[in-house]
């Protein structure tokens, strides 16, 4: 068989109420040379039968049966059967632009520094979106370059998992891993640690299904918390690989959750840079709290920004440039 261009890697678990219309969104790109790798991972409905009739019509399409073990399991299973140059993720419920493939490929061919990219999404159904998911929504669109993916990768995961594309290879060596914290953000943080660089193409060719069923909804792994773990453990092996201690600007909630993640890996604040002033000159969590017009003074140890909201993030990295310091080798903005 000839190989494909792109290998879409599509697990499924009870997904038959929406996973015709993914396999369609599939069936209808203007990139023709591409498999479809359906992984089921012991699925109790009918989507293993909606699957069959589809790779039955269309030979692209090749599924693969599992026992039910998880995602990361058959993510990985999937991995294996992937023939393409490139991998393109896709879950059961989502819909792709009939350009995605194309579009992601051509991108990556004219990048061969690239490891893998993004792509922007429109999230629905619309009518059930708050605010808060809006305003998600724009986050994510708005890291669309391989820059803002890099200063952004500690905010939240900066490309929506079924919206990467990613060379095979790459990924393979890569793999997922179930570390109990989002095996998706998980691959992107380890990509980016291990040198790889991830770009995005700035169109929105994805439609992200958001219902409150969805395993990201559910799922304990996917919980604030664990969240946090992931984004600490990340900061460990790479701005405080090499130190114990470090300055933490800002010590609200979210700042709070981030120390006693980094604290349970043996990294503790030796200063906590606040603007309250009921507490500067007090202690928090053993270390002396001050004003950032001191810390910048004395500039003592590697800084970790952990504060909520894109507005004060960005007075606060404006005010770092002047003076002359780096994101990601002095300091990395954690949220």
């Amino acid at each position: 068989m000839t190989r494909p261009r792109v290998s879409v890697l599509l697990p499924v678990f009870d997904a038959a109420s929406t996973l015709r219309s993914t396999l369609r969104s599939i069936q209808r790109q203007s990139e023709r040379n591409w498999e479809c790798i359906v992984v089921d991972d012991g699925s109790r409905d009918s989507s293993p039968e909606i699957a069959r009739v589809m790779s039955d019509a269309d030979r692209r399409f090749r599924v693969v049966r599992a026992p039910h073990a998880g995602l990361v399991s058959a993510l990985n299973i999937g991995i294996v059967h992937c023939r393409g140059d490139y991998v393109a993720r896709m879950d059961a419920d989502d819909i792709m632009h009939r350009a995605r493939l194309s579009r992601q490929a051509d991108a990556l061919d004219a990048a061969p520094e690239l490891a893998g990219l993004g792509c922007r999404v429109r999230i629905f159904p619309r009518a059930t979106m708050g605010s808060g998911m809006r305003a998600y929504e724009r986050w994510i669109n708005a890291a669309d370059s391989e820059e803002r993916i890099l200063n952004e990768a500690l905010i939240e995961c900066p490309i929506a998992h079924p919206a990467l594309m990613i060379r095979r290879d790459v990924l393979r060596s890569l793999g997922y891993r179930d570390c109990g914290w989002p095996e998706d953000y998980d691959l992107v943080l380890r990509a980016l640690r291990g040198g790889h660089r991830l770009g995005a193409v700035a169109e929105r060719l994805l439609a992200w299904r958001n219902l409150p069923t969805r395993l990201s909804q559910n799922s304990e792994t996917y919980a604030v918390e664990r969240f946090v773990a992931c984004k600490a453990a990340h900061i460990a092996e790479t701005l405080l690989r090499h130190e114990d201690e470090y300055a933490l600007w800002g010590y609200g909630s979210t700042g709070r959750a981030l120390q006693r993640a980094l604290r349970a890996l043996g990294k503790r604040p030796a200063v906590i840079v606040e603007l309250h002033p009921g507490r500067i000159g007090n202690q928090i969590a053993g270390a002396p709290v001050v004003h950032p017009d001191a810390w910048l003074a004395s500039r003592t140890h590697r800084l970790v920004v952990s504060v909520a909201g894109e507005t004060p993030r960005s007075q606060i990295r404006e005010r770092l440039a002047l003076a002359e310091l780096r994101e990601r080798v002095d300091f990395v903005c954690a949220a």
